[in-house]
């Protein structure tokens, strides 16, 4: 029961195979209440939700929607949420002209729609809880390790790159608040946001072979147990930080 008592609210739930439905789920087991937030296929985040132990409220949510922005705070109140101890960011999003191999042709309008939707909305979500986050709590998001460059994910690389250092900024102005950001870098997992990236299969199978403990390319519960723990008050000391939940691949060489 590691966030028994605590109130979190999970964004990015698209299908059972998200991760974020898993971190929905693990974080209901132990202990969580939940809300979750959906954009633009309301419907099937609402089924979703069902699939769930416990029936969970959802709201709609696009992250580069000011308005909406402003009023969420306002909607986690009117589901019966009067604080929040932890949210969850796993928002990304980019144009197919910015991934696959296009980095060099790919046009600033589409580049600017990446960075905003994968980066600054990590910023933007925190300032749209930060009124429910008064007594402190835990901000945890998604990346895909952005040390390196990597095949085909060209500028959605760029944006999670941005991400990481985001994050740091967060921990470093909210510190203060009492409020920690750390992300989680997960390998390649075959979600429906992987399956949208042309040539994503060129990392699955180096992945497999190289992960010194394995990898597993449809289990999504090690990414989910690491946000949870991160949500939970068993890291009071760390922010900033970026935890690999990769199977190692990360610490190896050729």
């Amino acid at each position: 029961m590691l966030l028994e008592g605590k109130s979190v609210l999970v964004t990015g739930v698209i299908t059972e195979q998200s991760i974020a439905f898993n971190v929905a789920k693990l974080a209901q087991e132990q202990g969580a209440k939940v809300v979750l937030t959906g954009f633009p296929r309301m419907s099937l985040v609402e089924r979703i939700a069902k699939r769930l132990p416990q029936e969970a409220a959802v709201l709609e949510l696009d992250a580069t929607n000011p308005e909406q922005l402003g009023s969420l705070a306002d909607r986690v109140r009117g589901v019966g949420f009067d604080s929040l101890d932890g949210v969850v960011h796993a928002i990304a999003f980019g144009p197919q002209s910015v991934l696959g191999g296009g980095f060099l042709d790919a046009p600033w309008e589409d580049v600017s729609k990446a960075v905003q939707a994968s980066t600054y909305s990590y910023k933007a979500l925190a300032m749209a809880t930060l009124p429910l986050m008064e007594k402190g709590g835990s901000i945890v998001g998604l990346t895909f390790d952005a040390s390196i460059a990597w095949p085909v994910y060209d500028w959605m690389g760029v944006a999670k790159a941005g991400l990481e250092s985001t994050s740091r900024y967060l921990a470093r102005y909210l510190g203060p608040k009492g409020i920690r950001s750390n992300l989680v870098s997960a390998g390649p997992l075959r979600t429906m946001a992987a399956k949208s990236i042309p040539g994503f299969e060129k990392f699955e199978e180096s992945w497999v072979e190289r992960a010194p403990l394995g990898w597993a390319l449809t289990d999504t519960e090690p990414t989910a147990k690491a946000v949870v723990a991160l949500l939970s008050s068993w890291f009071p000391a760390t922010t900033g930080e970026i935890i690999h939940v990769d199977g190692g691949y990360h610490a190896v060489g050729a």
